[in-house]
């Protein structure tokens, strides 16, 4: 779904309902992909990207908003079928990302109703999910050469590294898990999937220094009517 030139949304579907929305920008040398949906969704991004126009062959960027595993999941694939990916992330977030530290108390809340067999699974399957080598860490406030100019914005809170990304050109912001949007209205930060919920919604006031038409939740969509205000409001 093209949003503005040179950045389009890009639903991921999967079983059970579940739906992402990844995000690309691109322009006549860089194409950006903005996460990467679930393990084995290369095929999906791979056929998105060719819906929008875009060879598959010219993917030649990845940032990652955090290491959680709807946003991770199909980079490993990814970088085995594309011709060069540079992968790049939040320094903060690079260790979880290459599974040198982890994070369990990121699931912990999710699980914490499961009976205890399960809940060991899920533990050993985030020790265990596949990791990748960042090649380039990001900083806050840095600001990306590539597709009229992306600006890293470091919104811990959900994650220590998480970063949203304003795309100047098209006055977007990608807001990976930041928040959460439901029917075009902004619902802040998701209480049960966040590490520390103050910190992340002091984070996402760092979003109103931006000039924002829009915004891109990975969990909700498209967010393009009275941006600022509902900024504010979930902010307060």
């Amino acid at each position: 779904m093209k949003i503005a030139p040179g950045i389009a949304m890009l639903p991921l579907t999967a079983g059970e309902g579940r739906a992402f929305n990844a995000a690309v920008m691109w322009d006549e040398q860089d194409v950006v992909l903005v996460d990467t949906g679930l393990p084995m969704m290369q095929t999906v991004i791979k056929t998105a990207l060719e819906e929008l126009g875009i060879p598959f062959a010219r993917l030649n960027r990845v940032i990652i908003t955090h290491h959680d595993t709807d946003h991770l999941g199909s980079l490993p694939e990814l970088l085995n079928t594309a011709t060069k990916l540079t992968v790049m992330a939040h320094a903060a977030e690079k260790p979880f990302i290459e599974g040198i530290e982890h994070l369990l108390v990121k699931i912990e809340k999710p699980i914490q109703s499961l009976p205890p067999a399960e809940k060991e699974e899920r533990r050993q399957a985030y020790l265990k999910r596949k990791t990748v080598t960042v090649d380039k860490p990001l900083v806050d406030g840095e600001e990306l050469p590539y597709c009229g100019g992306i600006v890293v914005i470091h919104t811990p809170g959900h994650t220590p590294g998480h970063i949203c990304l304003y795309h100047k050109s098209s006055k977007t912001v990608i807001a990976g898990d930041a928040t959460v949007a439901e029917a075009g209205r902004l619902q802040g930060p998701s209480p049960i999937f966040t590490v520390d919920m103050a910190e992340a919604k002091q984070s996402l006031k760092k979003l109103l220094d931006y000039e924002i038409e829009q915004i891109i939740c990975y969990h909700g969509g498209l967010v393009n009517e009275n941006v600022r205000e509902q900024l504010q409001a979930v902010t307060a």
